[in-house]
């Protein structure tokens, strides 16, 4: 069996010299130049997807940066629209406060201003969805006012507004502002 190893590897040896003895200068040079061009185009493409990645990091970044710039002017003119709307009532306080200078006729003065307030809640409700409400007599309901004072009151059955110090306010239904009222309640025996 050593014998029959023995022949392989002579004759393993000599097919190997017979591919160095094929083998010629020019050969390997026609090899070397085949290597060569092969790690020329890996290179190429190796700095070409370098490139690449360089380019889609920066758009990346230049994306963050314009969303961020995005968000901060959304949060900074959130309120134009609504700060347009309001121009016109301040000019026409302004135009009551100049009248006021100038005129001693108070009633008309007072129309003017009532007639500027008007015109800011129906601005405020038709534009921005703002309604006020004043719950005079109405039932005492804690999710809408605030008590500020409490008396109790004879023939009452449930707790109700006797008076309202400052309306509430709701935002598309929601309360914003509680209504701050003096609640009447039945008097205990």
């Amino acid at each position: 069996m050593a014998e029959e190893e023995i022949r392989k590897e002579e004759a393993a040896e000599a097919a190997s010299e017979e591919v160095k003895e094929t083998e010629t200068p020019e050969t390997e040079e026609a090899e070397l130049d085949t290597l060569r061009a092969k790690v020329k185009e890996l290179e190429e493409t190796i700095a070409d997807l370098k490139d690449k990645a360089l380019r889609e990091a920066a758009e990346t970044e230049n994306y963050k940066k314009r969303l961020r710039q995005e968000k901060e002017n959304a949060v900074k003119y959130a309120n134009e629209a609504l700060i347009k709307d309001l121009l016109d009532p301040l000019d026409n306080f302004s135009r009551a406060i100049e009248a006021s200078e100038t005129s001693k006729d108070f009633d008309t003065i007072k129309t003017g201003v009532v007639m500027v307030e008007d015109q800011l809640h129906t601005l405020l409700k038709n534009n921005w969805g703002l309604e006020a409400f004043s719950p005079d007599g109405e039932d005492f309901d804690p999710s809408d006012m605030e008590a500020c004072m409490m008396q109790e009151v004879e023939g009452l059955e449930k707790e109700k507004v006797l008076q309202v110090f400052l309306k509430g306010y709701k935002l598309h239904g929601k309360v914003i502002r509680a209504a701050k009222v003096v609640v009447g309640k039945p008097k205990s025996n």
